[in-house]
């Protein structure tokens, strides 16, 4: 599931910090101990921060292969990680932070991590350089390569990192970031240094010395060299992206800075990491080696653990699924509690379907009705009853777009949105909707799903039954790809879940933000825009809780999209092992591999 939206953000006034102190004990790895978990989606781009390649599933992968200033426990705390370099607000005004990273943290191949790695994740995110309009792909949805202008297709581009100088670097090494504009999330706005520098300009370049290749990205950032920084975006944007053990010599785009290193990868069956013997950018792991086994159908996924296949796997959950976990007994141990996510309609303004004011001749309150009247004939009460609260008994309709059910301010901002005329399965008045409008039915509506994960297959059909009542034809465009589709054009609409990586008031900007880069919809308000750029800056926990209840309204008087329910969540493990946890936010499972403890195999 796609994430972006979710992945950058930390209110500084709303969260605790806590620091992992350098040279903290780590544990050396254990000979002959292994690990496999089960996932549902295989990973398929070693670079999260584009558009295309922000996902859960290449975010899990890249937890393990990379590493960063800070990360979040298991309660939600963000915990830095000195092991690895330390960021330092050293200016309010203007506001400055301050990078420095250790001597002693290497890439995977041994070269040093340094501050042309930060300087060049800093381009790329910020979209500093970016200019003119990029070309996309219109059947994958990924963007073209350049030869005329500069685009680095951050996933973050337009949203507070954007609003930076070009970085200064002092007499240290250490690299200054200053904000045009003051940041709550400068935390979170740039945490790891990304895709490693040097192997970004060997592939756009063709320099083989490592030294000299960071110097070239280093030369063409501080001096603004458009011809070369086309050639290093046209690589960061696209060289990452596979979906199985590249060719012997493109396995550059494997090193990391990471705990591990990948060894093995095969096509849509199993990626396999090794743990580095060299590694001291965090705490370091005990087991040697982990498989992530891809398996799509959630009940195969307990059959493996009972068969010693496997030794974790964090399924989608149903009913059926935690009765089969509950059947192996002692063998294993469950952990159950909801999860930071949220399934979710998502409608395309932008494609010239029936969603668009484009197919209405520019009609916006006629595209609006549309979208209306399929909200409102969208039951969300049969959803939860058939599917969710059979596992999770007081499952509830999650009402807002930008808080999850419990956090503070959801309450208030459901009271509130207007979102309780939507979701109540009203054919009847969807009908009358459309009819007033002058819209014939019945209406064709591609909707785009993961037609390999069961309970999404299960929702398409009670969608594809409510929506006939109120004259939508549901066409179903269900793919195992997905993710990579969202934003084409032939998909009037979709759903899927969005996954928390931060507690950040500014979680959803870029998906709805005009130019944010989760934006797959074509969502354009100029309220919205404005109301985030008041939040980017405002640190009282009280007035962003305001400001997100308004962006909450905004979005569902315009008939965005509707939410349906928040993930139940459920966690089986090998009794055998030790320090297995998980995290409401994304990497979830993973969030600790290096407490993780398995007996060694003899």
């Amino acid at each position: 599931m796609k994430l972006g939206a979710w992945s950058k953000g930390l209110a500084v006034a709303a969260a605790a910090t806590l620091s992992l102190a350098a040279c903290s004990a780590q544990s050396a790895i254990v000979e002959n101990t292994a690990v496999t978990v089960a996932w549902n989606q295989p990973l398929y781009s070693f670079n999260s921060s584009t558009s295309s390649g922000n996902a859960t599933a290449n975010a899990v992968i890249l937890y393990l292969t990379q590493q960063s200033f800070n990360y979040y426990d298991a309660d939600q705390q963000l915990i830095d990680n000195e092991d690895f370099g330390t960021m330092e607000l050293v200016s309010e005004d203007p506001m400055t932070v301050k990078y420095t990273i250790n001597d002693d943290v290497t890439w995977s191949d041994g070269v040093a991590v340094d501050t042309t790695d930060l300087l060049l994740n800093w381009a790329a995110l910020s979209g500093y350089f970016n200019e003119g309009e990029p070309e996309y792909d219109e059947e994958t949805g990924v963007i073209v390569p350049s030869d005329s202008s500069v685009w680095f297709d951050s996933v973050v581009y337009g949203t507070a990192i954007s609003d930076t100088e070009l970085p200064t670097i002092d007499d240290d090494g250490a690299l200054e970031l200053t904000y045009t504009v003051p940041s709550i999330d400068w935390r979170l706005n740039m945490t790891g240094v990304g895709v490693p520098a040097h192997v970004v300009a060997q592939r756009a370049l063709g320099i083989e010395d490592a030294e000299e290749a960071k110097q070239a990205v280093y030369d063409a950032i501080m001096n603004s060299d458009t011809e070369t920084l086309i050639q290093l975006a046209n690589v960061w944007n696209l060289d990452f992206d596979t979906t199985a053990m590249p060719a012997e010599a493109d396995q550059n785009i494997l090193v990391g800075n990471g705990a591990y290193e990948v060894t093995d990868f095969v096509e849509g069956e199993y990626i396999t990491l090794q743990a580095r013997e060299d590694y001291a950018a965090g705490p370091a792991p005990s087991v040697e080696t982990i498989t992530v086994r891809y398996i799509t159908d959630p009940l195969a996924s307990i059959q493996a653990i009972q068969n010693g296949e496997i030794s974790i796997t964090q399924p989608q959950a149903t009913s059926d699924i935690l009765e089969a976990a509950e059947a192996l007994g002692d063998a294993v141990t469950i952990d159950s509690e909801p999860e930071a996510v949220y399934e979710h309609i998502d409608l395309n303004f932008s494609n010239g379907g029936p969603f668009d004011p484009a197919t209405y001749g520019g009609d916006a309150e006629t595209a609006k009705i549309v979208r209306q009247a399929f909200i409102t004939a969208v039951d969300v009460n049969e959803v939860l009853d058939k599917l969710i609260i059979p596992l999770q008994a007081n499952a509830e309709w999650n009402q807002s777009q930008v808080f999850l059910p419990g956090a503070p301010g959801y309450d208030e901002s459901v009271a509130a949105n207007g979102s309780e005329v939507y979701g109540q399965g009203d054919a009847e008045a969807a009908m009358a909707m459309l009819e007033e409008a002058g819209v014939e039915t019945p209406i064709d509506v591609n909707m785009l799903y993961a037609s390999n994960n069961t309970r999404r297959v299960n929702e398409f059909t009670l969608y594809q039954a409510q929506l006939a009542e109120a004259g939508f034809n549901l066409i179903d465009g269900g793919n195992e790809s997905w993710g990579s589709l969202l934003g084409t054009p032939d998909y009037d609409a979709w759903f899927f879940g969005w996954q928390s990586t931060s507690t950040s008031p500014l979680g959803a900007e870029s998906i709805f933000r005009s130019d944010g880069g989760s934006n797959f919809t074509g969502y354009a308000n100029e309220t919205v825009d404005s109301l985030y750029d008041e939040l980017s800056t405002e640190f009282d926990e009280a007035a962003q809780r305001e400001l997100l209840a308004q962006i909450d309204a905004e979005l569902w008087n315009d008939a965005y999209g509707i939410t349906i329910f928040q993930f139940p969540g459920v966690t089986v493990y090998d009794s055998e092992m030790t320090g297995v946890s998980t995290s409401p936010l994304s990497p979830t499972i993973f969030w600790n591999y290096w407490e993780w403890g398995i007996p060694a195999a003899e």
